[in-house]
């Protein structure tokens, strides 16, 4: 059996096309510059040998992997697998390649994943629903490896955060409840050990004291469906039932009015007004024509990629972002006398 031939190097590919190694190397490296001229004959010739650059090669020359570690705690969650295609797409058009990890909010378990990140050498991570320890930031901020909290805050200044304004958001929410002629509200809120959850309970709470009003109930319903369904089955069983229900993410929203529609038998809007928080595609499906509050994806996105990649090329320093998003109103809820969008 013949030995295998020697791979195909940069030289190579610069003796063919007549140009320098470092011309090949800027054709192959994303966000350098080479003229039209130079790019045309460097992929000739690459193609024509057959050559593929070597982005391990290129890391132990320049120190950088151009990976970027994108850690997630669970997609049962339509906001999540939304925002990290997002996420995906717009890291990978700035030349970035992706791995994405599942790692359980359990302390031990993200810090396996992040030394798994570490093991990659990944330029930054992006995190969304996980909570970062005090001791992890402190060791990230170490390695230099910036990280940014996607949809989740921390009060760390190590740690980069991209957030919708929820308190406000909630607020906005609570008051067109109120506005609505609503009296007795509950709120069914996210997990309350996730500042996404505190944060639009506080919300919540604010709108409802400044309208003279105390919640019927605040229930954390752990960002679960089951929680969540059990939780509104709870509140609306008796003859008390909240006449409106804010619910901390439209993943629960959805149980929460399945719960009511076809386990308890109650109209909605006419019995009980339910809103939601995030407006993922479904909320929009005519089944359920959820009343919820936007989260703006697409410029949370960006500001994370922005972020991030300023960290990296030291252009920027860690800030935490909040975006306001808007109410949109469907027919899970009713509207305020005289309400016009």
């Amino acid at each position: 059996m013949s030995p295998p031939p020697d791979p195909v190097t940069a030289m190579d590919v610069a003796r063919l096309a007549g140009v320098s190694q470092s011309a090949v190397s800027r054709v192959f490296t994303p966000g350098a510059s080479a003229s039209k001229r130079t790019v045309e004959k460097v992929r000739a010739a690459a193609e024509k040998l057959g050559y593929r650059p070597n982005p391990l090669a290129r890391a132990m020359i320049t120190g950088r992997t151009r990976i970027i570690g994108l850690v997630v705690a669970y997609l049962e969650n339509q906001f999540y697998p939304m925002a990290l295609e997002l996420l995906s797409r717009a890291l990978q058009a700035r030349g970035y390649h992706i791995l994405v990890f599942m790692a359980e909010n359990a302390t031990e378990k993200v810090a396996e994943v992040m030394q798994e990140l570490i093991d990659y050498r990944v330029d930054g991570i992006v995190t969304a629903s996980v909570a970062i320890t005090d001791d992890l930031a402190a060791r990230m901020s170490a390695l230099g490896i910036p990280v940014v909290m996607f949809n989740r805050g921390q009060d760390d200044p190590r740690l980069a955060e991209v957030t919708s304004d929820n308190i406000a958001g909630a607020r906005r929410a609570t008051r067109f409840l109120i506005e609505a002629g609503h009296r007795r509200i509950a709120h069914i809120a996210g997990w309350q050990g996730a500042s996404t959850g505190r944060d639009r309970a506080e919300g919540f709470r604010q709108a409802m004291a400044a309208a003279g009003l105390a919640p019927v109930a605040i229930i954390d319903g752990m960002y679960d469906r089951d929680t969540a369904a059990a939780a509104a089955r709870e509140l609306c069983r008796g003859p008390d039932r909240p006449d409106a229900i804010f619910v901390g993410n439209d993943h629960m929203a959805f149980a929460v009015l399945d719960e009511l529609r076809f386990g308890l038998g109650l109209r909605v809007p006419e019995d009980v007004s339910v809103v939601g928080y995030d407006d993922v595609p479904i909320a929009a499906w005519p089944a359920y024509g959820l009343t919820t509050l936007r989260q703006p994806v697409n410029r949370m996105v960006a500001a994370t990629v922005e972020g991030l990649l300023g960290q990296i090329e030291g252009t920027a320093a860690p800030q935490r972002i909040r975006i306001d998003g808007p109410l949109i109103v469907r027919g899970s809820a009713r509207k305020p006398e005289g309400y016009a969008p």
